[in-house]
């Protein structure tokens, strides 16, 4: 891939019914996500005092009532290392008790054992704290994970924890020290912490007031915790926006376009804490025009969705969802760059490995997903193939595993599923068949429009019409010093001019008025 800069821009729809967020780089769609403003959806980040309705002791599981209609799944292994503690917690608070002092003399014991049983620490009609690690798919309820974790943009704050993490990409030992010492200094008891990589180079007063702010998110759902002994929602994440922010925002973001003055200043506000110097990149966007339009998101949103997905020069996609897996076909159609045949399907594959990366983001799809690549017949062109999707897919946050070409042309990856694929339908019915697959004959349609013609005329006391159709139907009805348009005028008395519309299907007609407002 050529080195360039990337340009990544968010812009961000805020509707009556829900906030559609795209995120373009290059000016090319490659998220997009959507958050229903119409009541409280179950979002991964989401955390719930449940209760335990089910144990599956063949599974070392259970089922938890979490106020959704289907129930949350939880394993014996997301219980956490430390989940007495949580427990002891849950248990233990009431609105009579100082829970800081609850919560502070709370023993972290030993971890739990691996090989543990879960009826052992979960009864039916138990009151559990569960987070949410994937949202509701398909038949499937909720995954949870009992071992809460907040996340900020420099920290995850790890409540019950007696540890402190630093992310991998850290490189420099000094840089890793002092990031240990001073969140170490400043963790209350009870509270361990995951470094994140952008937390490199900040200074002291950022990682403090980001803890501050996470212990304060923290402590205030212990308040609903302690009222509720039923099912509650006790603590939710930022909304999308704030949390795309958070994960994604970095010095190559160029710019925020937002068309609501409450989400802009509520995003702007964001910036101003986590990265002050990248205020200035938020804008209000006031245009006329639809702001997904302005963008070109909505064109890109209606070519990428579909079962088809058209890429250069003639190859494409197939792209067929099942429940268990998606599949990938790839198809070279008309191209032909070079007159080397092998050099070609390479280009085609190279191509196509660029987009289906392009589409699992888009798409957000997960599970499992086998690509057809076309068969190349040199062994380094299979290899280069390979590591050139692991390169392309590098781009992603969604954690994925890419295998080796097989023999028969196939790759096999998976992606890790934590949501709903986004599907949008970008098909729309006939309107000339309303979705049957038959038309009128085209021999009668003159008959339709005279008919039609008569009854606006005779009926509607309309002398005055323009009749507009797409070009070959009106080039049909207009050929001829005798056609029949010069017919109808003559018949029914009127003015009638002839109309045509480059957008209008085959057989598609209407009648309009001088004013031209069509005709019911």
């Amino acid at each position: 891939m050529e080195d360039q800069k990337v340009e990544k821009d968010l812009v961000v729809d805020v509707g009556a019914q829900e906030v559609r967020i795209a995120l373009m780089e290059n000016g090319r769609l490659m998220e997009l996500n959507r958050e229903s403003s119409q009541g409280h959806s179950y979002s991964v980040g989401d955390v719930y005092l449940g209760r335990v309705k089910k144990i599956l002791p063949s599974l070392n599981a259970a089922f938890v009532d979490i106020g959704d209609s289907k129930e949350a799944f939880i394993h014996y292994l997301d219980l956490g290392l430390h989940f007495d503690a949580f427990d002891a917690f849950v248990r233990g608070s009431n609105p009579n008790k100082n829970l800081r002092s609850l919560y502070a003399g709370i023993k972290v014991g030993a971890p739990l054992e691996k090989e543990g049983r879960i009826e052992d620490y979960l009864k039916p009609g138990q009151m559990i704290m569960g987070q949410i690690v994937k949202e509701p798919i398909s038949t499937k309820g909720s995954r949870l994970t009992a071992e809460i974790s907040l996340a900020g943009r420099n920290i995850v704050l790890l409540p019950f924890a007696d540890k402190v993490s630093i992310s991998q990409k850290i490189s420099s030992k000094e840089e890793k020290r002092r990031l240990e010492t001073l969140v170490k200094s400043i963790l209350p008891r009870n509270y361990g912490a995951i470094i994140r990589t952008a937390a490199e180079g900040k200074n002291a007063s950022v990682l403090v007031g980001e803890v501050r702010s996470l212990i304060e998110r923290w402590e205030n759902s212990w308040k609903i915790l302690a009222k509720n002994k039923g099912v509650e929602l006790l603590l939710t994440e930022y909304s999308k926006t704030t949390t795309i922010l958070r994960d994604l925002l970095n010095d190559s973001f160029t710019h925020i376009y937002v068309n609501d003055e409450k989400v802009f200043e509520e995003t702007r506000n964001y910036i101003s804490l986590i990265l002050p110097e990248q205020e200035k990149i938020v804008h209000l966007y006031e245009g006329k025009e639809p702001i997904f339009d302005h963008f070109e998101v909505n064109r890109q949103i209606k070519s990428s969705f579909g079962k088809v997905v058209p890429m250069k020069q003639g190859a494409y996609l197939v792209i067929e969802s099942t429940e268990a897996l998606n599949v990938v076909d790839v198809n070279s159609g008309i191209r032909a760059k070079t007159t080397d045949q092998e050099e070609n399907t390479f280009e085609v594959n190279k191509l196509a490995a660029e987009e289906i990366a392009r589409q699992l983001r888009l798409r957000d799809m997960g599970g499992i997903v086998i690509v057809d690549f076309i068969d190349m017949e040199k062994v380094e062109h299979r290899n280069e193939l390979f590591k050139y999707m692991q390169e392309v897919m590098s781009a992603d946050r969604a954690k994925h595993n890419v295998l080796p070409l097989t023999k028969f042309g196939l790759m096999q990856l998976t992606r890790q599923r934590i949501r709903p694929a986004t599907e949008i339908n970008t098909t729309e019915q006939c309107p000339l068949c309303h979705g049957t697959g038959k038309i009128t004959s085209t021999l009668v349609i003159d008959e339709q429009i005279e008919r039609a013609l008569a009854y606006y005329v005779g009926e509607k006391g309309e002398k005055n019409l323009i009749l507009r159709t797409g070009p070959i139907l009106g080039a049909y009805l207009s050929r001829g010093w005798n056609s029949y348009l010069a017919k109808w005028r003559r018949k029914y008395k009127c003015k009638l001019k002839l109309e045509e519309a480059s957008d209008h299907h085959i057989l598609q007609y209407e009648f309009m008025n001088v004013k031209k407002e069509v005709l019911d």
